[in-house]
């Protein structure tokens, strides 16, 4: 787990808390979550739904892909640059 990124582990803490998938094998930040059926379609939902209400981020349709939710880094890199975004437009 990498203590330095309170972000990822955040994120990871869900995927482990939510997803007996995660917590058998044991995931980190590059652990592929689509491909290694940790996470299901339906997971994805749920993994938005806490993205949104934790990080105060709306996901919308078109960025549910494996480039922004394949795994724990990217799903980090993701919540940064959508509150960036947020920042500069309220800015």
């Amino acid at each position: 787990m990498d203590g330095g990124h309170p972000l990822k582990t955040q994120i990871q803490s869900f995927i482990v808390r939510k997803f007996p998938a995660a917590r058998k094998r044991g995931i980190d930040e590059q652990t592929p979550l689509l491909e290694a059926g940790i996470v299901d379609s339906l997971g994805v939902l749920e993994l938005v739904g806490f993205l949104e209400q934790s990080f105060r981020i709306k996901v919308a349709d078109e960025e549910l892909t494996p480039e922004n939710f394949g795994n724990i880094h990217h799903l980090a890199s993701f919540v940064e640059n959508k509150r960036e975004q947020v920042a500069a437009s309220s800015a």
